[in-house]
């Protein structure tokens, strides 16, 4: 036996933590001149981009910021966003990308939660960033005044985000971090069913998910990717980091709007962007004319609810080519990506949607993902059947939730990070989710997955958005209840709904109960079961969640 360890001492100044802010260094040295910023008039390259983040850190710790302390930003995609991804944490400090669409009770409670010293603002937030210096007199803030858009000026007793990156070194000499698992990010999960808990990413966790969407989605040097995905989600999925490891070009956005988006995406020759199924649907249904321009490929990646075969279908006619990814807070965004295989390319669309509708696989940097029996922590039978939890374990999981041991011990437990989502394994290795474990119906006695009837009802070419919960039933203790958005100027009717789910479903899964109306959906386009659970009046549903 070889003996490994002799003369061979670990030495330390050999070894980094990782931290996914030299990635934006090494696209300075490398790629400065290239493009790194384009936001209308606005074009940055990545050797200005990274001065000013540096210079953002710089003045950060000059006004007090160090080592853990909390920054949080109230931002839209803009410039100052891509910054702040950088800047905060070079300083020591820890990024909050706060909702911009939170009421002023929940950014407090997730300021007072996170022990905030310093709120960096968009000034049309104005308002309510006013309540919360009432509310917190000791909250420096800083004010963003967008020079695209019509806000506000920033107030006197603000500091005006331009005058103190003024103050701020362009050569400030940053460290990273001493150890790779200190905090780079703190994010707040939604908090539909309670006080939301604040999820603790770290420099490593970011590296490599970072890392993972380049090589999940081959993603070339100098992509060009569109922000239409919120920069407070999950740190935009990571991506901000991203493009700075490939030195692509990030293409800011304040707010979406399709029209918009697709004329950008002609304009800058977008290649990739990120979205909810309704900005997909938003897109593919939009008019013909909104499109032209557009001759090249472009690359999207969907979560939530899977691809329809008739959205497949449109994206594939407009040149579009679709990944679909699965994940949660806890793990940096999507942590698991249907990835493609030659041979799907070759069955009917509808089949491909079938295959592209699965969560999939872990991502490349992931260590592992499971379907497990939760109560033995054994994996459940790969026959496409049997159901048990999604679990996940590796480098790309939360260092857990802030001040909340026992919630972090229970998301832990066993060793496995238990996302709450009820799956199955596929025979080829796949994983499907069947359902959260609240959104389970429980209908006489049989359990019956709202997601199956949700992919039913999506291809009804009429519906644009669907959501099913339980409603309480007196025979058979709980229903399946659809809600159901349509297309403009459809003639949908409940009776049409029912006929085509029976030639798709068992009759004990065709939903009893149909109500047509506009789904209430997040900032990030996910639909908000609890509320619709709520209005169906389903007490055990709620309950269980």
């Amino acid at each position: 036996m070889t003996d490994f360890t002799s003369g061979l001492e670990r030495r330390d100044v050999n070894f980094a933590p990782l931290t996914p802010l030299d990635f934006i260094a090494r696209a300075s040295d490398v790629y400065g001149e290239r493009l790194a910023v384009a936001y209308g008039p606005v074009r940055r390259n990545w050797r200005d981009t990274y001065a000013r983040t540096r210079r953002l850190a710089s003045a950060l710790a000059g006004r007090g910021i160090a080592k853990d302390d909390t920054v949080a930003v109230l931002l839209p995609n803009i410039p100052e966003m891509v910054e702040a991804h950088f800047g905060v944490p070079m300083a020591g400090a820890v990024l909050n990308t706060l909702n911009t669409r939170l009421d002023m009770a929940a950014l407090l409670t997730m300021l007072r939660h996170g022990e905030a010293k310093m709120l960096v603002a968009d000034t049309e937030y104005l308002p309510v960033v006013e309540e919360l210096r009432r509310e917190l007199p000791g909250l420096q803030v800083i004010g963003v005044k967008d020079a695209q858009a019509d806000t506000p000026p920033v107030p006197g007793h603000w500091v005006d985000y331009e005058a103190l990156m003024t103050e701020g070194d362009p050569a400030f000499d940053w460290q990273p971090p001493a150890d790779e698992w200190d905090a780079i990010a703190l994010n707040y999960t939604s908090g539909s069913t309670g006080d939301p808990k604040g999820v603790v990413y770290h420099h490593r966790g970011a590296t490599l998910n970072a890392i993972s969407n380049i090589l999940e989605w081959d993603m070339p040097k100098h992509a060009v990717y569109l922000w239409t995905l919120p920069m407070f989600h999950c740190n935009g999925w990571c991506f901000p980091w991203t493009l700075a490891a490939r030195a692509g070009v990030n293409v800011c956005l304040r707010k979406f709007d399709a029209q918009q988006v697709l004329a950008l995406i002609a304009q800058e020759k977008v290649t990739h962007y990120c979205g909810a199924p309704i900005v997909q649907s938003a897109l593919a249904n939009a008019p013909a004319e909104w499109r032209e321009g557009i001759d090249h490929k472009v690359s999207t990646m969907v979560a939530a609810a899977p691809p329809s075969s008739t959205m497949l279908a449109q994206m594939t006619a407009m040149g579009f080519d679709i990944t679909h990814v699965y994940g949660l807070t806890e793990v940096y965004g999507p942590a698991t990506v249907c990835a493609k295989q030659e041979d799907w390319t070759a069955l009917p669309l509808g089949e491909q949607a079938q295959m592209n509708a699965r969560q999939g696989v872990r991502y490349h940097l992931q260590q592992a993902v499971a379907v497990m029996n939760p109560d033995t922590l054994q994996p459940v039978p790969a026959d496409g059947e049997t159901l048990g939890e999604i679990m996940f374990r590796g480098n790309i999981c939360m260092r857990g939730y802030l001040k909340n041991p026992r919630a972090t011990g229970e998301a832990f437990e066993g060793g496995w990070f238990h996302t709450g989502d009820l799956a199955v394994m596929n025979p080829d290795g796949y994983l499907r989710i069947k359902d959260r474990s609240k959104d389970i119906i429980i209908s006489g006695g049989e359990n019956i997955s709202s997601i199956e009837i949700e992919d039913v009802l999506y291809q009804h070419p009429a519906v644009v958005a669907a959501a099913v919960v339980a409603a309480p039933d007196p025979k058979w203790g709980e229903v399946p209840c659809a809600f159901i958005e349509t297309r403009e100027g459809s003639k949908l009717t409940k009776e049409d709904v029912v006929a085509h789910c029976r030639t798709l479903l068992a009759g004990f899964k065709v939903p009893k109960i149909v109500i047509f109306r506009e789904l209430p959906k997040t900032s990030t386009g996910k639909i908000q079961k609890f509320i619709l659970r709520e209005e169906a009046g389903s007490a055990t549903a709620i309950d269980r969640g």
